[in-house]
């Protein structure tokens, strides 16, 4: 299935989980990759296990959070590559802490990279896709953007901006072919779970409400899902938030 020939397609966090899985399945289907990340080996060898693959990749390290660093990266990946017209921002980071104690670098940070960091990739990818009159933007949200949990404001509040992001995003290029759509999963077996950590003191056992009876989903399932997204199949959806989190949101 070829469903992304001759599309060029910018993958954020390429470097391991979730971008890793998400810039492979794209290439699996005939797209040109720009692969993005802050971990430079880490980008580079997903570029390269793509081109091995028979499939055309390029790696960029990137500082999503950086407005500089996002335009020269979407520039060189437009002039090495061609005019983007797939972006996925998978790039992401959090940590679980008391609220009260959480100091507010560590805020920054989190705000920085999950929202702000998204909304400089897809400027700097809709300057682009204005040239050709259409686009695609699939940003990753997550279910702690739908609802609460607890040592968890800074991750909630990056990921919550990131859904109405996407919806404000959507509205108002509706009418410049450029569609924006958000996937929200739950938990991914990737590293970035394991970094999560608990607080001390808390109860482990309060995190079960957003535990789903099927267990985590692998980054390759929640890639299918957002290839599907970005696909033409899925042509008449935009604005639209799909929770991919077995079942936490029912």
């Amino acid at each position: 299935m070829q469903r992304f020939k001759d599309e060029i397609v910018i993958v954020t966090g390429a470097g391991s989980g979730l971008g890793r899985a998400t810039a492979g399945r794209f290439a699996s289907e005939g797209a040109a990759v720009a692969c993005l990340d802050l971990a430079e080996d880490a980008v580079r060898e997903t570029a390269e296990k793509i081109g091995a693959g028979g499939a055309k990749a390029a790696a960029y390290t990137t500082d999503v959070s950086d407005a500089d660093s996002v335009g020269a990266t979407v520039s060189a990946a437009a002039a090495d590559l061609g005019r983007p017209t797939i972006l996925i921002n998978c790039a992401g980071i959090g940590k679980l802490a008391h609220s009260h104690e959480m100091p507010v670098d560590e805020w920054q940070r989190i705000i920085g990279v999950n929202l702000t960091g998204t909304f400089l990739m897809c400027q700097a990818a809709i300057r682009h896709m204005l040239d050709g009159g259409r686009g695609v933007i699939v940003n990753i949200a997550s279910n702690a953007g739908l609802i609460g949990q607890p040592w968890s404001a800074a991750y909630c509040a990056s990921k919550g901006g990131v859904v109405m992001l996407t919806k404000a995003l959507a509205d108002e290029y509706i009418k410049s072919g450029i569609r924006v759509n958000a996937v929200a999963p739950g938990g991914i077996e990737t590293p970035l779970q394991g970094k999560f950590g608990v607080p001390e003191g808390a109860n482990i056992k309060r995190l079960l409400k957003i535990t789903s009876p099927w267990g985590n989903a692998t980054p390759e399932q929640v890639a299918g899902c957002v290839a599907f997204v970005a696909s033409p199949e899925a042509s008449y959806m935009t604005g639209s938030i799909v929770s991919y989190d077995g079942g936490i949101t029912l």
